[in-house]
This record gives C-alpha cells, sequence and structure tokens, in this order.
C-alpha cells in the first residue's frame, strides 16, 4: 500500500507500508528437555519450510497486538496458550523475499500434551538446542525466546506454565531441570526456590516467596500420594540463584 507524504508543496513522493505479522514461539518440554513447536509452510515463500505460526495483522478485528498474536494461534491450531509475552520486534528489508517486513513476536509455554494433540499433527518438536534451518528469521527467533525463558525461570515461576495447572513439587523439579538443561538434587532444588521442608495446610505457600500454593488435591500412585500445588500467576522467587 502507498500513502503520500505530508510535506507542503504540489509535489507528494508515496511511500509503500511494510507487511506488519505476528510470530509465536511456541516452547514445551518433552525428551530431551526445552523444546519448540515447528510446522512447515503451505505455501510460498519457503513453502515446506519449517517455520513458527504466525500471520498478518487484521486491523479490522485485532485490538491489540496480544489480540492478533492469540487470534492467530486460535485460528492455525485451536490454541488459548495459558501464557503468552511479547519478546521483541524483528523488522528489515531481508527477512521476507516479499519485501521490508515487521513482525512482533512473541513466546508461548504450552504443555507438551496440549501442542501433541493439535488437530491434524502439524508441529515437530526440536530441541532449543539443535534448532533446524527455519524459514525468514525464525531461528533468531528461538533464539531470543529461550533466552528470555531461561533468563526468567532462574527467578520465577515461568516454567510452571510448561505443566498442567496442578503439579507436584517432583514435577516442578524436572521441569526446571528441563529448562535450563541441569540435573540436581531435590535439595538443591528446594533450596535454590526457598521451599520449605515439611507439610504444608491447603492455601498455604511452600515457598518463602509465597509463590506456590498447596492445594487440597494429590497425585496417587504406586508409592505415597503427592500433594498438587498450583501457581496462578507469574511469581517471583526471594533467590535466583540457579
Amino acid at each position: 500500500m502507498a500513502v503520500s507524504s505530508k510535506g507542503e508543496g504540489p509535489m507528494t513522493k508515496t511511500y509503500k507500508k511494510p507487511d506488519v505479522s505476528v510470530d509465536v514461539v511456541l516452547l514445551t518440554l518433552a525428551e530431551p528437555g526445552l523444546m519448540v513447536a515447528l510446522h512447515r509452510r503451505p505455501g510460498e515463500p519457503y513453502a515446506g519450510a519449517l517455520a513458527l505460526p504466525g500471520g498478518y495483522i487484521h486491523a479490522d478485528e485485532d485490538a491489540s497486538l496480544e489480540d492478533a498474536a492469540r487470534r492467530t494461534l486460535r485460528e492455525k491450531t485451536g490454541l488459548a496458550p495459558r501464557y503468552l509475552e511479547q519478546l521483541q520486534t524483528f523488522a528489515g528489508p531481508e527477512r521476507d523475499p516479499r519485501g521490508w517486513s515487521v513482525a512482533i513476536s512473541y513466546v508461548a509455554l504450552v504443555p507438551f500434551e496440549e501442542l501433541a494433540s493439535v488437530r491434524g499433527g502439524v508441529f515437530e518438536f526440536y530441541s532449543v538446542d539443535a534448532i533446524p534451518e527455519l524459514a525468514f528469521d525464525h531461528s533468531e527467533q528461538v533464539r531470543a525466546a529461550v533466552l528470555r525463558v531461561r533468563n526468567k525461570s532462574s527467578y520465577s515461576t515461568l516454567p510452571c506454565w510448561l505443566l498442567p495447572e496442578k503439579f507436584t513439587l517432583t514435577q516442578l523439579q524436572h521441569t526446571y531441570e528441563g529448562v535450563f538443561g541441569e540435573a540436581v538434587t531435590r535439595a538443591t532444588f528446594r533450596s535454590r526456590l526457598g521451599i520449605k521442608v515439611g507439610d504444608v495446610k491447603a492455601g498455604e505457600a511452600v515457598d518463602e516467596a509465597g509463590v506456590l500454593i498447596a492445594t487440597d488435591d494429590y497425585q496417587v500412585g504406586n508409592q505415597r500420594p503427592a500433594r498438587l500445588f498450583r501457581a496462578d500467576k507469574l511469581g517471583l522467587f526471594k533467590r535466583a540463584s540457579w
């Protein structure tokens, strides 16, 4: 689309507006650790290449950038992630062979079961530490998202959004280990997150910062029942030592 400049005089110059879109880095946790969900582009440019889900902003229906990202995911995958965060803007004349473009990148954390059940099995999963060649600048977007998530996970409950809404402390430990690619002892894990040792009542926090809340529910199996916890918002731990 061309627009006119607002300069005075009989002559005006027209400028072409860049295309503006949103891309979403979908991160999840499975063997061997933190993974990114990718799909194969159905059409040009880069037909058949691996890429992030994304799409153009719809000015007539998207009230915000986040609305555009959520609509794109909903229409293309049926997903409605509990955690979605704006990452950064990627722009320039070289990132898209069709010309100057702007992409606002988001990162979403989604449990693996939700991604694996998306209709049509459209996603392929790759370790974030071994990203294949991707269309556009999507590899750069994935690297930026992983750096953001690992940094924030060192001092917050961010990895909880890779789990179901209720989880055991053992599941939480395995999730943090998967995010960072580092196995630790239970004592070390609980010390890093400031988790108290001992029983807690439903509704009470198990950590110093008060962000991991005990529920009335337990996970029942062959071993002793394990209490389930929740983190219903992004919380900050008092310690940042991962």
